[in-house]
């Protein structure tokens, strides 16, 4: 079990911004902000469910790791916030943070 904070995972929601790539729309972002009392700790990262249509879960993913280095927090995440440009804000309690993550398709600069 990893522990889950904010209400990301008590009431999840769907990103319905339009900064990320258009797979990302209506899928579910979770911050897991790790276990602490296993010898070989586990999450303090962000993972992504993509859903089907019906709402169930199609593929859980990895989204954002490195918060987890040789079995050390270096950081845990919280929870996350989807700003009106479509950037998200997520909190990190381990450096008392918030980090303001966007995404820019440099190949394609018309989205």
């Amino acid at each position: 079990m990893v522990a889950t904070r904010g209400r990301t995972f008590k009431r999840p929601w769907r990103y319905t911004g339009s900064m990320f790539p258009p797979e990302y729309r209506n899928a579910l972002f979770i911050a897991r902000h790790g276990s602490w009392n296993k010898t070989k700790k586990i999450g303090g990262d962000i993972v992504v469910a993509m859903l089907n249509s019906d709402g169930t879960v199609k593929l859980w993913t990895p989204f954002i790791t490195g918060f987890l280095h040789d079995n050390s927090y270096i950081g845990r995440p919280v929870d996350m916030l989807q700003m009106p440009d479509g950037s998200l804000l997520i909190s990190d309690d381990w450096n008392g943070a918030v980090y303001r993550l966007s995404y820019s398709d440099t190949h394609n600069p018309s989205r």
